[in-house]
């Protein structure tokens, strides 16, 4: 039996946009899977290993590169990011559509290898919010505070490489946009190809026999 291949939805943006929030909804609302990235860095307080993320130290991380298990990887503000590559492509070939919530480097490297991936970048509503945003995690120092702040203005540029931008003004609105961007791709022709061969196969047997 035919299995249509999911959709590989990825969630990129500046850090403080709102990128986690908004997939914890997509996940509530929708049968969606989350793909969960590996990284070196500490977790903050309540993240679970193997939850949020796979929690590995830096020699675990590189022995991974060196076996060829990641999809992308990068190092951003010093530590190592990765999205593991069986678990995905298992999900995708059993039918079902992933969501991966990474930085906007690793999203690149997935656009170079993933043609009929979904890449959406998030934006916040403005600078100063996304500033605002930032400092309420109270997990920054005023340097690390001034190094993603800065960082934010250069991503943001990174914007015209994606598919879609979604402004997250709220986050039910930004969930309810994102919703209606998987509907239109679901909808898309080259996505529907065995569906609509089955269609027209469908249609010459009825005429034939009628």
């Amino acid at each position: 039996m035919f299995t249509k291949k999911g959709i590989l939805i990825v969630i990129s943006g500046p850090s403080g946009a709102g990128k986690g929030t908004i997939c914890k909804e997509l996940l509530k609302k929708h049968n969606l899977h989350l793909s969960i990235s590996a990284t070196t860095r500490t977790p903050r307080e309540g993240e679970v290993h193997g939850e949020n993320y796979f929690f590995l130290s830096r020699e675990e991380f590189l022995n991974k590169v060196e076996e060829n298990d990641f999809i992308e990887y990068a190092e951003v503000y010093g530590n190592l990011y990765g999205t593991p590559k069986s678990g995905v492509q298992q999900m995708l070939d059993d039918g079902k559509d992933v969501i991966l919530e990474i930085d906007i480097q690793g999203a690149l490297k997935v656009k170079d290898n993933v043609s009929d991936g979904v890449f959406i970048f998030i934006l916040p509503p403005s600078m100063e919010e996304l500033k605002q945003r930032i400092i309420k995690r109270g997990s920054e120092t005023p340097e690390s505070l001034m190094t993603r702040f800065k960082s934010a203005y250069q991503e943001i540029n990174y914007v015209s490489k994606y598919n879609y931008a979604v402004v997250n003004d709220t986050v039910e609105s930004a969930v309810e946009k994102i919703e209606s961007i998987l509907v239109a791709e679901k909808c898309r022709v080259d996505r529907m190809k065995e569906k609509i061969l089955d269609s027209k196969e469908g249609l010459i047997h009825d005429q034939l026999y009628d």
